[in-house]
């Protein structure tokens, strides 16, 4: 099943559930479109393969020295998150911002030092992220205004069940801007799959229900500026939806 979260026109908040085949969600309307989980959102980054081969001997030259070996981790705050179909206001000095298409996977269960082997037990679904970042250089200390911005973690439309998704390691990803696809990515190119990746997260630090751990944006996300409109479909899950809009002035972000 679906399960998502809105606002209707009266203000009030309901839980929606939809059947497995839905694939799209209107947005506008008579319904506002809310994160439909509220925990916290921790992004891994350098988790696709094609992302690592491109950096190269980069990784072994200073500062870094060497290729990561474990996960490197940030957060999206509390600041960061809208539903499906809601604009992002980019700030007055932001020109254009990575599109980076995640599959997030929702945690169902406090999840501590939890083995590869029983992951799928922590794991609630499955959503769709929108990992809106400024570009910027550095990999493996990514700065909070590159990040952190007010809207810049769109996620949705929803969460499915993780038993309807078959195999979150073969999941296609495609990234469209203005209707015209920008990229096309498949979770199988993981460094850490899923199951590892939240294997060796929580070895360290714990993981709450409903929060969201993002396995990694692809390499060479596309580039999106305002006036733009972000589609990113993610196979057995659905499509989530993000305009960007000019910053007005005398706007507060």
């Amino acid at each position: 099943m679906r399960r998502g979260r809105v606002a209707l026109a009266d203000g009030r908040i309901r839980e929606m559930v939809l059947a497995p085949v839905t694939e799209r969600a209107e947005t506008g309307g008579e319904v506002h479109w809310l994160p439909p989980v509220a925990g916290t959102v921790v992004g891994a980054l350098l988790n696709y393969r094609g992302e690592m081969e491109a950096l190269g001997d980069a990784l072994s030259a200073p500062p870094y020295q060497a290729p990561p070996k474990a996960p490197i981790l940030y957060l999206k705050p509390a600041n960061t998150r809208i539903g499906h179909g809601q604009d992002v206001v980019l700030p007055a000095d932001v020109d254009a911002v990575w599109a980076g298409g995640c599959l997030g996977v929702v945690i169902g269960r406090t999840a501590t030092r939890v083995s590869a082997e029983c992951a799928a037990d922590f794991i609630a679904g499955y959503t769709i992220v929108n990992d809106l970042t400024v570009p910027h250089a550095s990999y493996y200390r990514p700065a909070i205004r590159h990040k952190c911005r007010d809207g810049f973690c769109p996620i949705g439309p929803w969460v499915v069940d993780r038993d309807d998704v078959p195999d979150a390691d073969a999941l296609d990803v495609t990234v469209r801007i203005n209707g015209e696809i920008r990229q096309r990515a498949n979770t199988a190119s993981l460094v850490r799959p899923v199951a590892q990746l939240l294997a060796d997260v929580t070895a360290f630090m714990t993981l709450e229900a409903c929060d969201v751990l993002l396995v990694g944006m692809p390499e060479n996300p596309p580039l999106a500026r305002a006036g733009d409109r972000i589609d990113i479909d993610i196979a057995h899950i659905g499509t989530l939806t993000t305009q960007l809009v000019r910053h007005a002035q005398g706007a507060s972000r």
